[in-house]
C-alpha cells in the first residue's frame, strides 16, 4: 500500500505537466488561429493589390510602346522630307525658281584685313530661265513726275512698286537676286 500514494503524487505531477483538452486549452487556441486566417487573409489581398499594379503597368508599357512607334514613324517621315529637300539637285531646282544663278569665283578675308583670291562675277542668266513664284512678283505702276519749270513739258514717268502683289507677271519685273 506504499505504493499508492506514490502512484497518486506521480499521477498529479503528470496531470500538471500535461492539461487536459478542457475550456483552457480551446481559449488558448483561438488566437493563433485567428492570427494564421487573418495573416493569410492580408497576403491574398496583397497579391491581388500587386497583380493589380502589375497589369496596369503593363497595359501603361503597352501604350507607351505603341506611341514610341507611332513616333518613330514620324520622325522618319519627317527625316525623309529633309533628306529629299537637302539634295543637291533639289537645291539647285529651288535656286533656280527664285531667280538665284551659281556665284563666281570666292575671295576670303584674313584676321588681319587682307583680301586672299580675287572675286569673279556671278554668271548673268537669260531671263528665258527665270522662274518666279506669285508672292515675289510686285507688280509696278507708272506715275507721272509732276512738271518741272525746264523747257520740256512732256511727263517723266518714275516707277514706284505697289502692295498687292498680282500673279500676272509684268514686263518690268525686276530679277530678284541682282
Amino acid at each position: 500500500m506504499s505504493r499508492k500514494p506514490e502512484l497518486k503524487g506521480r499521477a498529479a505531477r503528470l496531470a500538471r505537466l500535461f492539461p487536459t483538452t478542457g475550456g483552457r486549452g480551446q481559449a488558448a487556441r483561438t488566437p493563433f488561429v485567428l492570427l494564421v486566417v487573418l495573416l493569410l487573409g492580408g497576403g491574398l489581398i496583397g497579391l491581388l493589390v500587386l497583380n493589380s499594379a502589375v497589369s496596369e503597368g503593363s497595359f501603361k508599357l503597352d501604350d507607351l510602346q505603341k506611341e514610341t512607334k507611332s513616333l518613330t514613324d514620324q520622325e522618319q517621315a519627317l527625316q525623309r522630307d529633309i533628306d529629299a529637300y537637302s539634295a543637291p539637285d533639289a537645291l539647285q531646282r529651288r535656286a533656280r525658281e527664285l531667280g538665284m544663278v551659281p556665284g563666281g569665283d570666292p575671295a576670303f578675308l584674313d584676321p588681319d584685313g587682307t583680301v586672299k583670291g580675287v572675286p569673279g562675277a556671278a554668271a548673268e542668266q537669260s531671263s528665258a530661265q527665270v522662274v518666279l513664284p506669285p508672292e515675289a512678283i510686285v507688280p509696278l505702276t507708272v506715275t507721272s513726275a509732276p512738271p518741272s519749270p525746264s523747257a520740256t513739258p512732256a511727263p517723266t514717268p518714275t516707277l514706284t512698286p505697289t502692295p498687292t502683289p498680282s500673279t500676272a507677271p509684268s514686263s518690268s519685273t525686276p530679277t530678284p537676286g541682282r
